[in-house]
């Protein structure tokens, strides 16, 4: 019934699933993969400065991890709104705004305006559209309100209502790059033991290896010195070398030499 929070952690540590944030195209926003040899499954999200719709995307395709929706169909055409689509679009919608909650954080107040709208979508870091479905389906507000009010945007309600500072703080946290928490930790466990550089971590985060090195050393990750212990001569054990096979071989005749006979004339 409560918000979520980080919805890229809830994921991982509900699910054990690796989410990554990753550079995309403009009209690329998620996609969910799986490798049925070892049913490992990722879901990767474009970075982007839409921080609602990034979470929409997060738990539409968590939706289609938990009802299986896989296919190998390899020329599917993935803007086609399938059946399996519209229920990870309503998967999604009520994760993020479960009407029992809606109704808790809303009371039974009879007059819904804008304001209230504003404040649904903060609470629940959801678009306008996705708090106007949820509102309407409460029973808060009426079909002809619902039509007028999905035509609304974030950023008209942020302005309007005086959280801008809070939605940049979201938009440059949905506009990072961000590594699978687990596939990162084992980096940098293979780290600190020596068997991993830095530089891949640096690439993991997609940041300059500079950095990546500076985070470690300030955080004291770093891998360990490891001494090489040298024998000392005197614990050399003595060496018996034959070198007879090496006369031998230095004292015989040389096969590639010149063997021709030079004839003087008399």
């Amino acid at each position: 019934m409560q918000p979520l929070g980080d919805l890229v952690a809830v994921i991982e540590q509900a699910t054990g699933i690796d989410v990554a944030v990753l550079d995309a195209g403009p009209d690329e926003h998620g996609l969910t993969m799986r490798d049925p040899r070892r049913n490992a499954v990722f879901i990767g999200v474009a970075r982007t400065r839409n921080p609602m719709r990034q979470r929409s995307t997060l738990a539409h395709e968590l939706g289609h991890v938990l009802f299986e929706d896989w296919t190998d169909n390899d020329a599917a055409n993935w803007s086609d709104r399938t059946q399996e689509e519209i229920r990870a679009d309503a998967f999604a919608r009520h994760l993020l705004v479960p009407v029992d909650g809606l109704r808790e954080f809303l009371g039974t107040g009879d007059r819904i305006s804008q304001f209230n709208l504003s404040a649904v979508v903060q609470r629940f870091l959801v678009s306008p559209a996705v708090a106007t479905i949820a509102l309407h389906q409460a029973g808060y507000i009426d079909a002809a309100t619902k039509q007028e009010w999905m035509g609304l945007s974030a950023r008209q309600l942020v302005v309007r209502f005086g959280w801008s500072d809070q939605y940049r703080a979201l938009q440059a946290d949905s506009d990072q790059r961000r590594a699978p928490q687990r596939l990162l930790a084992r980096a940098i466990k293979g780290y600190t033991e020596g068997v991993i550089p830095a530089q891949a971590i640096a690439t993991l985060r997609g940041i300059d290896l500079e950095a990546a090195e500076a985070e470690l050393r300030e955080a004291g990750v770093v891998p360990p010195e490891r001494l090489v212990t040298w024998a000392a001569p005197a614990e050399l054990p003595d060496v018996q070398v034959d070198l007879a096979s090496l006369d031998e071989d230095l004292n015989a005749p040389d096969d590639g030499g010149d063997t021709t006979t030079e004839t003087k004339a008399t």
